[in-house]
């Protein structure tokens, strides 16, 4: 049995050490200070706390104005009550909320949430374009891990028009007339719908550059396609054959209609809240850490180096996934299922890419050898992606939230992904911004305690005192430490 544990301080390498601890069969503690830090970011003050989702819920996604929903309060009622219920708590219990929408009037977050309660909680009302779901979540996460907040709500809806993505504002500068601009340059206009020219020019420019073939692309879209039809969320649960893909109406080569996402109506939401409330209220079963979360915005590579995947957002994602698995002192290798930005299927293979999944040129090779669904080294979009869930662009980001939880939870029934331990998840908007975050169970010792409580009350109690113990420690150290 393990009498002492001897932890080096830095607090990000502590916190992962704490994960791994078997409590119980602790008996003394040892702090000292680390001898040197990894990071200059580790040697400035961090009282991060440690963030969780306790619970989440979504609607149906549904075709614009055909679904049973009338409009977004009744969307988002829904969804707000599935991620409350799922976490056990009400809706007074949460402090503030973030609600991310792109198409309708200001403060239609407060009109949405009146219909739940009217607690007085501050409201914010995000925008970031197709990213805006993840924008509430990474608001959401930033609020609990600054101490502002023990219980956030980060809630998406959309309430969208059929057909493609246009701008509603002609009287002003478009946000993206940079991007088009840069790609007019490189690749000329063509009578298409917009996105599907920048992603399908994406696509070319991968295609030109690594010898990517049409099917790869189609391959993608199939494979949403299929994985849609286990889940009853999805806008689409229809399986296509591969010809059939293919064959579908050309949109803007090489995308043909079933390799693009459609607009779509629906809500999603989740529950974040702090390590102290996970452990005041006992949602250890439901707990998903979020171990590291990260927006970018665009760089200048984006105009500057002439290139067509840059454009829609390569080095903003590689970026911040960058940023995120050196946080959370992961490696692509460690993840098991993605739920990533599919908005057309060139823009999952570039991602794929982008994220680290494959080396840069590979994703043809890792599409051919089944590496991206069930059996293959990755699931990618186990819910079916946009292409077939559907895209209401407030609610995208946490219903991948949603569906990462579930996987981590054991809880995504047919779509379930064996042995899955880490989650990745990525969202992207042009624009643009993009967030890119990683997943694990924030307390799978407290799962199987909870299984047998009467052989495990006794240690549960001592575990969680000795937890607090080591909490508190920190703190000092983290004091003496970095203020000194």
């Amino acid at each position: 049995m393990i009498s002492t544990i001897v932890v080096s301080v830095s607090r990000v390498a502590l916190a992962t050490s704490l994960r791994k601890i078997n409590y119980g069969a602790l008996q003394t503690i040892s702090v000292r200070k680390a001898a040197s830090l990894a990071s200059a970011e580790e040697m400035a003050p961090d009282n991060r706390r440690r963030t969780f989702v306790v619970g989440v819920g979504m609607t149906k996604f549904e075709k614009p104005g055909k679904g049973e929903h009338d409009d977004y309060p009744a969307m988002a009622k829904e969804a707000t009550f599935n991620a409350l219920k799922d976490a056990g708590i009400t809706y007074d219990q949460v402090q503030q909320a973030a609600v991310g929408y792109c198409y309708g009037d200001s403060t239609c977050g407060q009109k949405a949430l009146y219909e739940i309660g009217m607690t007085g909680i501050p409201i914010y009302n995000v925008n970031n374009n197709c990213s805006t779901g993840s924008t509430a979540l990474i608001l959401a996460k930033q609020l609990v891990e600054g101490g502002i907040a023990d219980c956030v709500l980060a809630l998406g809806f959309e309430k969208m028009k059929p057909g493609s993505l246009s701008s509603y504002f002609n009287d002003r500068a478009n946000p993206v007339e940079g991007h088009l601009t840069a790609m007019a340059e490189l690749e000329g206009l063509a009578p298409a719908p917009p996105a599907a020219q920048l992603f399908g020019n994406a696509g070319r420019e991968h295609m030109r550059k690594y010898g990517t073939k049409p099917e790869h692309f189609a391959k993608i879209a199939w494979k949403n396609h299929k994985h849609s039809t286990n889940n009853p969320y999805s806008q689409f649960q229809d399986e296509y054959s591969l010809d059939q893909i293919k064959q579908s109406p050309v949109i803007h080569e090489p995308l043909t209609k079933f390799q693009c996402c459609p607009t779509s109506d629906g809500s999603a939401a989740a529950i974040v809240c702090s390590e102290d409330f996970v452990h005041k209220h006992k949602l250890y079963d439901n707990a998903v850490e979020i171990l590291a979360m990260e927006m970018v915005t665009d760089t200048q590579s984006t105009f500057n180096e002439n290139s067509l995947m840059k454009i829609v957002g390569y080095d903003m994602t590689k970026k911040a996934a960058e940023k995120v698995f050196s946080k959370a002192g992961k490696t692509p290798d460690d993840v098991q299922v993605v739920e990533l930005h599919d908005c057309f299927s060139a823009n999952e293979l570039i991602t794929y890419e982008a994220l680290g999944l494959c080396e840069e040129g590979k994703a043809g090779e890792m599409i051919d050898a089944g590496d991206n669904t069930y059996g293959g080294k990755y699931v990618v979009n186990p819910s079916g992606g946009l292409i077939s869930k559907g895209h209401p662009l407030g609610a995208t980001g946490l219903a991948q939230c949603s569906e990462l939880n579930w996987q981590l939870r054991n809880k995504a029934d047919k779509r379930q992904v064996a042995g899955a331990k880490l989650a990745l998840q990525h969202n992207i908007g042009l624009g643009g911004a993009v967030v890119v975050a990683l997943y694990e169970k924030g307390f799978p010792e407290y799962s199987s305690m909870s299984v047998h409580p009467a052989s495990t009350a006794a240690q549960g109690f001592q575990s969680e005192k000795l937890f607090d113990l080591i909490q508190s420690t920190l703190k000092t150290v983290s004091r003496n430490y970095f203020h000194s």
